[in-house]
């Protein structure tokens, strides 16, 4: 079958989907968009979940971190994704601030997303610090996607992005939080960087969904930023990522080729114009 049609004959993914393929045992693809044409092409390819992450600040914006990235510019990203998503259960990072002073402005900022985006879920990162949120957000029907582990809107708390609960400590925090995000009703959760003997445990001992993100194999499904997956941001290179294209020289090479192209007056030839 065509890849190209593929979203057409599927049903709509759910977070009642996402939860019973653990339960089945069938591995969950996500991956990230912020615009139309590349949400289409996955969704048409068949992706479980694409999130539009965050990293809109990052990949999109230049910003070094995620953290300048607002929700009024989320919503604009999620609104773009969901009009492409035919299939996939599209799910939105809420951003730095718009989540952490009440909780009150938790489900504020959640309820935005969903009715000004169309949403299907939104992700929260952190542990049980904000639990009250999620079970806020969650009371009003909004289905939330926790992440632990290495938190990008807590880098300059962490200071480095180096790989998380490596010590003891920190090990028993995350599982404890993990429980309270399940407990508080997340239907799933992201676990990035950390090591895959810990992420194994967690998986094994919930009953919902993880996705990782360099957190090993033994996760229920997985995620990959979109732009590193396609070999569109090669000065970002951490080990867990596969690199499936080669589009930035691919890219470049096209983009000489016009360019040069016009210059030696070659585009538009004949049949590329109108009498």
């Amino acid at each position: 079958m065509s890849t190209s049609r593929y979203s057409e004959n599927k049903p709509r993914i759910t977070t009642r989907t996402v939860v019973e393929m653990k339960d089945k045992g069938e591995r969950i693809t996500m991956l990230t968009a912020y615009d139309f044409t590349m949400a289409r092409i996955m969704d048409q390819a068949g992706i479980d979940v694409i999130l539009v992450g965050d990293s809109a600040s990052n990949v999109m914006a230049g910003h070094e971190t995620t953290l300048p990235i607002t929700l009024d510019q989320m919503i604009y990203h999620t609104q773009c994704v969901v009009r492409a998503a035919r299939h996939a259960l599209v799910v939105a990072d809420l951003p730095f601030m718009s989540y952490q002073v009440t909780d009150t402005g938790a489900l504020e900022s959640a309820g935005r997303m969903m009715k000004e985006a169309g949403v299907h879920a939104v992700k929260l990162e952190g542990g049980k610090v904000i639990v009250p949120a999620i079970k806020k957000i969650v009371d009003a029907g909004i289905p939330v996607m926790g992440h632990l582990g290495l938190t990008p809107q807590s880098i300059y708390k962490f200071g480095t992005y180096k790989v998380r609960a490596t010590d003891n400590e920190e090990a028993d925090q995350l599982v404890e939080d993990a429980y309270a995000l399940q407990e508080a009703g997340c239907f799933a959760i992201v676990l990035e960087k950390i090591p895959a003997s810990l992420a194994a445990k967690v998986t094994k001992g919930l009953s919902i969904p993880t996705i990782g993100i360099g957190a090993g194999p033994s996760c229920d499904g997985q995620v990959l930023v979109a732009h590193d997956m396609l070999g569109l941001n090669k000065d970002f290179s951490p080990r867990f990522i596969r690199r499936y294209a080669d589009f930035e020289n691919l890219m470049s090479d096209a983009v000489s080729r016009y360019h040069n192209d016009v210059k030696n007056g070659v585009f538009p030839n004949e049949k590329e114009q109108y009498e």
